[in-house]
């Protein structure tokens, strides 16, 4: 797809160096007519399947399709209710899958999706892949994980930076196609973006082996597609117990 000027643009996966198989999932798209582009601007999408060897497939393709159809398919609102609509048509497939195959019956995946209109950033996400600004020397992680360890940490049992290594750090009380309802977080204002911004969508087998500072560092000075190499092989060298995917995105 061609990418049109005002980003730099790279994405990379990788199965790690302990599984078999892949269940993350990426996706870009933008509108191929101009008078569309101005009206939608850009999507990025990163998913991390949970369900087993086909079920975490399924979840994540599953996502990232439905997000991007509701996001370019519908006419009325703006990004933010575009987002929310893609959030909420995806969770109602993934369930469906699971109960038209009941041997894929708890199947789900994390999310998170930005769009970007005017150098306006609009996000949704659950789970906890995770969304990154980089801008000049500071990194801010703009998501919030839902996770077992979050709540530690919000409800003074744990410190925050022990939630990094915990060994319950992985357990989600949120997710795409888990439980009756869905509410993503989507924040009700978008985020200026500046010119040199950059942006890091990546599952938790990349951020559950860098810091957010090493994520800074390993960005800063480097092409799209630099950074996303030099991060999976950093995961890498680190054991790389989990799929490794992100998605790096410059703004120009």
């Amino acid at each position: 797809m061609k990418v049109r000027p005002g980003i730099e643009l790279a994405g990379l996966s990788d199965v790690g160096c302990q599984r078999e198989n892949n269940e993350d999932r990426y996706a870009y798209w933008e509108p191929a007519d101009d008078q569309m582009f101005l009206l939608k601007g850009r999507l990025a999408i990163v998913a991390d399947g949970m369900g087993g060897y086909e079920g975490g497939q399924e979840a994540s393709r599953i996502a990232t399709e439905a997000i991007e159809e509701v996001y370019a398919d519908t006419v009325v609102g703006d990004p933010r209710s575009w987002l929310l609509g893609g959030f909420q048509t995806a969770h109602t497939r993934i369930q469906q899958f699971g109960a038209k195959y009941t041997d894929l019956q708890g199947m789900g995946t994390t999310c998170t999706a930005v769009a970007l209109l005017d150098h306006q950033l609009y996000y949704a996400h659950i789970g906890d892949s995770r969304l990154y600004l980089v801008r000049n020397s500071s990194v801010s992680r703009l998501t919030h994980d839902h996770s077992y360890v979050t709540r530690l940490v919000e409800n003074g049992i744990i410190r925050a930076e022990e939630a990094e290594s915990h060994p319950q750090r992985h357990i989600l009380t949120a997710a795409l196609g888990a439980g009756a309802s869905v509410t993503p977080d989507c924040p009700p204002e978008p985020i200026s973006l500046h010119s040199g911004d950059v942006l890091v969508l990546c599952t938790d087998g990349l951020w559950g082996l860098l810091s957010d500072q090493e994520i800074r560092e390993t960005v800063t000075g480097k092409t799209a597609e630099e950074s996303c190499h030099a991060l999976v092989e950093t995961a890498k060298q680190r054991g790389g117990p989990d799929n490794i995917t992100v998605q790096v995105l410059r703004v120009d």
